[in-house]
């Protein structure tokens, strides 16, 4: 089974903090929807097997690809509690900067920390590979956030999550991964 996590294509929200809290799509989607459905192989003759996330930058992606994938919570970007929707720059730098020093461990006010988004979204990929029904009739895709993509990379690679920031997920993009023999591979990113 190849699991294709697909980045939502980019947003209209500079320098806003947003993980949970919906934001409107840039003016590129259809162009950047067409460019994703040529990266993706052909589905089968049942339909892609997809999940996406709630939001709804991933499931307007979603939807431009397939019209049949299910919800699930635990594919959503980090929730940033108290920050979100709001600018950057407006937050308290006494919140902000021991959370960036140890993201992984401290959460937002009301938030979640990235260690929390990695074992949920851990969670959805152990539920997939151990229920994979029909796993070899096709690609399994999955619409989902840049974050929850290099929570999965560092999952699947063993590397530690304070690293994740290092590992390129470009909007629209589509990072292939697969199981063998109880091991994560990745096979391609940003492909």
């Amino acid at each position: 089974m190849i699991i294709h996590l697909i980045r939502h294509t980019a947003v209209q929200a500079p320098g806003i903090c947003y993980g949970h809290h919906d934001v409107p799509l840039a003016d590129t989607f259809a162009a950047e929807a067409a460019q994703l459905l040529a990266k993706l192989p052909p589905a089968p003759a049942g339909g892609y097997r997809a999940f996406s996330s709630p939001a709804a930058r991933c499931r307007a992606l979603a939807d431009a690809v397939t019209s049949n994938y299910a919800l699930d919570e635990r594919l959503r970007e980090m929730h940033f509690g108290a920050w979100e929707n709001r600018l950057w720059t407006d937050l308290p730098r006494a919140e902000t900067e021991p959370w960036m020093a140890d993201y992984v461990a401290l959460a937002p006010p009301a938030g979640e920390t990235f260690g929390a988004l990695q074992r949920r979204a851990a969670a959805f990929l152990a539920e997939l590979a151990a229920g994979a029904p029909g796993a070899d009739e096709g690609p399994v895709l999955v619409f989902t956030h840049g974050g929850t993509i290099r929570a999965l990379l560092c999952h699947c690679l063993e590397m530690p999550l304070r690293n994740a920031f290092q590992l390129r997920i470009d909007y629209a993009s589509v990072t292939k991964i697969e199981q063998q023999h109880g091991k994560w591979n990745v096979l391609a990113t940003n492909g």
